[in-house]
């Protein structure tokens, strides 16, 4: 069994184990080098933000919320993981009236940290005395500097990682590159430095996202696993009122967003968002959620598993958590 994680030093026990189930070709450091920008990955643009950031702006919140009170830093973030439900998260607990959230990705702790926390601040929606201003952008929990940058800014901050089955999570993260880039490889041909050794690529970044242990032993070293709130993204798909009950529970929020929020859409395959006193159509996630998966070779798929299956316990381990990934496949 891995040895447990260790919050007494910058490198923990976790970081040292994980690292030797790598191939030596397929090491990672949580402390060398930011990861590079994926430049497939869903981001907001300056002007974006800078029209989030206006005077007139709502900050992207609740339509319904009246524009005054004052702008705040975050008290709470929705920091990952890219393609593991944290849209679907946001919409949700956006629609509880005691939660602002700007619906942009501000990217502030990865990509625009220089502009300072008044630029930050100023991208955020007003909120009155008792309201919790919130903003998601899900590459912070794989960025090296984010757990210090977010611990400078309020050290009781609150964190959200929404997470999901690796496999599936990589596929998706494909998935959505290849609808903006279909001349790229083969899910197969990216997915290993060689196929014919099974030598998986961990530094491909589809793949390395998913090794949620190695990223969340560089958390550990800032925030306590009392701060930090881990969503199944699974869960999030077939049974969103009990996950967004432990969200609100965990934000210290009176439950309001309940079933009745919920409206399953068969043709998309997962729960659509309702007002309860509303009786206009469901709103459900773009067109850019519920993309077709492409057929991956199934051997590959086996290999990707093998490869997840120790980190994941690890995972299991550190958060105190079975997310049931090893079961959910042996299921299928």
């Amino acid at each position: 069994a891995p040895p447990p994680a260790s919050n007494g030093s910058r490198e923990g026990a976790a970081g040292t184990w994980l690292r030797a189930r790598l191939a030596p070709g397929e090491v990672i450091t949580a402390q060398s080098g930011a990861f590079e920008r994926d430049p497939q990955e869903s981001s907001t643009t300056d002007e974006e933000l800078s029209r989030a950031g206006s005077p007139g702006s709502r900050g992207g919140g609740s339509s319904t919320t009246p524009d005054y009170g004052e702008k705040r830093l975050p008290q709470a973030l929705i920091i990952g993981v890219k393609k593991g439900g944290t849209r679907a998260l946001l919409e949700a607990i956006r629609a509880h009236p005691d939660v602002r959230a700007v619906g942009t990705e501000p990217h502030f702790f990865d990509r625009n940290y220089e502009k300072g926390l008044e630029w930050y601040r100023n991208v955020m929606p007003k909120t009155l005395e008792g309201q919790i201003t919130m903003e998601k952008t899900p590459s912070y929990f794989v960025t090296n500097e984010a757990p210090r940058r977010i611990h400078s800014m309020a050290k009781d901050t609150k964190l959200i990682v929404v997470v999901r089955n690796p496999v599936t999570r990589a596929i998706s993260d494909y998935t959505q590159t290849l609808s903006k880039k279909p001349e790229i490889p083969t899910f197969e041909v990216l997915a290993f430095k060689n196929r014919t050794l099974g030598l998986i690529d961990a530094s491909w970044s589809a793949i390395r996202i998913g090794i949620y242990a190695l990223h969340l032993e560089n958390w550990l070293q800032y925030f306590p696993l009392s701060q930090i709130l881990f969503v199944s993204g699974e869960r999030l798909i077939t049974d969103p009122a009990g996950e967004m009950a432990k969200v609100q529970d965990f934000l210290g929020l009176k439950r309001i967003v309940t079933e009745k929020h919920f409206y399953f859409n068969k043709t998309k395959g997962f729960p659509c968002l309702k007002k309860p006193e509303d009786s206009s159509a469901p709103r459900c996630l773009g067109k850019s959620k519920g993309r077709t998966h492409p057929k991956i070779d199934p051997d590959v798929i086996h290999r990707l598993r093998k490869f997840y299956k120790p980190f994941n316990v690890m995972f299991y381990q550190m958060t105190g958590q079975d997310f049931q990934w090893e079961q959910e496949e042996s299921d299928k």
